[in-house]
């Protein structure tokens, strides 16, 4: 069956209570016209490059207040509610960015730790080292729901086709990609990336985003998307500020896709041989 299917874009601050009121606001949007499953940015509950001060205002999972006000939520308003990630604080000392889907009646249904480390050095001075203060995720899903099957990703992980995929051929028919892309990286790559995932495994993407000059002096790219299977873009948010998007969202269109361009059906396996180019005297044989 279709359903209605919303991203809400923010920009979080370093506050956790602030962004849960923020988040708990579009939240009540975004049901208010009609989505049944909504989604929230990758770190929803605090944007924060100083490394001390954000774990001062940590939680574990028992006690995130963006933990609980997903739960709520999803309980008021009868919806599947997504927060996208929320760091979450382990007894190891070091930070989960974990998602969680909450079902209809408050209850957790799904949790998957971002499993690819942005761990880059940018053109423009900008260093990243997640899996400094991270710990990565080594699982994967696809969960069955009332309306879809879904697959999870956060942010870096859209860079590595493998993850997506692997969730395709398990039967994903919706992919989610909730981000904190930096508006470098997204200003090149964000949109390409996100529709070349759709195309290639015939499949939704909804990727709620962060957006705009935050408060411990990132800049992120904005412009959340939801695109269909054949790669249309079916709502898109600006580059800053915040934002309810929402589509109309048919799982009928993954199966129509992969009928027109089977190749999860057609993909074959094969091996890659490392060889010699030009020699002395000639060519390899």
């Amino acid at each position: 069956m279709s359903f209605k299917a919303a991203a809400i874009q923010m920009c979080s601050g370093v506050d956790p209570v602030k962004n849960a009121a923020a988040m708990a606001r579009l939240v009540r949007e975004a049901a208010a016209k009609g989505a049944i499953y909504v989604q929230t940015p990758e770190m929803t509950g605090m944007l924060q490059r100083d490394r001390a001060a954000a774990r001062a205002v940590l939680a574990d999972e028992a006690h995130d207040i963006i933990v609980k006000t997903g739960s709520e939520l999803a309980a008021e308003f009868g919806i599947h509610m997504h927060v996208g990630s929320t760091a979450i604080a382990l007894a190891d000392g070091k930070i989960a960015n974990r998602g969680f889907l909450f079902g209809p009646d408050g209850r957790i249904l799904n949790r998957y730790d971002k499993i690819h480390m942005f761990d880059v050095d940018l053109d423009n001075g900008e260093s990243w080292r997640e899996s400094a203060a991270y710990t990565a995720g080594s699982e994967a899903r696809v969960l069955s729901l009332p309306f879809a099957e879904m697959g999870f990703a956060i942010c870096y992980d859209v860079r590595f086709p493998a993850l997506f995929r692997a969730q395709a051929i398990a039967g994903a028919e919706v992919m989610t990609v909730p981000a904190a892309f930096t508006k470098q990286t997204g200003e090149a790559h964000w949109e390409i990336l996100l529709r070349a995932r759709a195309i290639e495994n015939g499949v939704f993407v909804i990727a709620a985003a962060q957006a705009g000059r935050h408060e411990d002096g990132r800049e992120t790219f904005g412009h959340s998307m939801i695109i269909d299977p054949w790669g249309t873009v079916l709502a898109s948010a600006g580059a800053t500020g915040e934002a309810v998007i929402i589509a109309e969202i048919d799982p009928a269109a993954v199966k129509a896709a992969h009928d027109k361009v089977p190749n999860l059906r057609n993909g074959r396996e094969f091996s890659v041989e490392k060889i010699a180019g030009a020699v002395a005297g000639g060519v390899a044989a």
